[in-house]
């Protein structure tokens, strides 16, 4: 993505927005309405993101920050590594706590709900502006749906990738441990070997339960909604699929951003 300079930005509003995932953490500049740039880092391979945090804030030049978590652990070490980064005014803001997440919602308790579920859904359908199914692939899967008047009506969660790899190694003798980046051999819609087996079977229960929730949601909706996905595993599981429409990496981050601009356009009412 476009790196564009400091100076570009000084005359529009910059906001660092931070999603801190079980996983991974992403983190992206927005610049005005527009994400200029964005990073991912895996967490367990960086237990002090301070100088991919500190080259993010010196490039954009940008004095606020708002961080939304499902690891409140990771989440920690990234605000106070923000806090020694920016001024204390207007600072860092955490996603849920300082800033709610204004999105209408038909839920039992939605207190319960990751707020990754929610950014992401919020992010879709600030985009498109119609009925949407969001698949996130993270260290779980959801399939979130929301309708077309932006209200969220809930989901499905699953294991993901990675955690069906995992749990295939520890819970037998014999099953080994391949990466989720493993290719089966394309030749056949089968395994030849293990691993292959392995890649073709935890894909296609992915998949599967994605193209059996987009027909139910649909059926229930009386309507077929547009379907994005999002997440780590995204392209590797449907750059190449009939039923989801979009990948956009960024979900979440636009999902924050849009949480940022309803608290803005809030207090601009109020001082008006």
């Amino acid at each position: 993505m476009a790196d564009n300079s400091k100076a570009s930005s000084q005359t529009q509003p910059v906001l660092l927005a931070v999603a801190v995932g079980n996983t991974r953490t992403a983190a992206g500049v927005f610049i005005g309405n527009q994400l200029d740039r964005s990073e991912r880092w895996v967490n367990a391979e960086t237990p002090n993101p301070a100088d991919r945090l500190a080259d993010l804030v010196s490039r954009s030049g940008t004095r606020a920050a708002a961080v939304a978590s499902v690891n409140e652990p990771v989440a920690k070490t990234v605000c106070d590594a923000l806090g020694t980064l920016l001024p204390a005014d207007p600072g860092v803001f955490r996603i849920g706590t300082d800033l709610p997440i204004e999105i209408p919602h038909n839920l039992k308790d939605a207190s319960t709900v990751g707020q990754d579920r929610l950014l992401c859904a919020l992010g879709a359908y600030s985009r498109a502006r119609q009925a949407c199914i969001v698949v996130d692939t993270g260290t779980a899967v959801t399939i979130n749906f929301v309708d077309g008047e932006g209200t969220f009506h809930g989901g499905a969660i699953l294991p993901g990738l990675g955690m069906m790899l995992r749990s295939l190694h520890t819970s037998t003798a014999a099953i080994p441990d391949i990466s989720p980046c493993h290719e089966p051999d394309a030749a056949t819609p089968w395994g030849r070997d293990t691993a292959d087996a392995i890649a073709v079977g935890v894909r296609a229960a992915i998949v599967g339960a994605v193209h059996e929730l987009v027909m139910k949601y649909a059926e229930h909706y009386e309507g077929y909604p547009q379907v994005v996905a999002t997440g780590g595993d995204a392209v590797r599981l449907f750059s190449n699929d009939d039923v989801v429409e979009h990948i956009v990496p960024d979900l979440q981050l636009l999902g924050i951003k849009a949480v940022c601009d309803v608290a803005l356009a809030g207090e601009e009412e109020v001082s008006s």
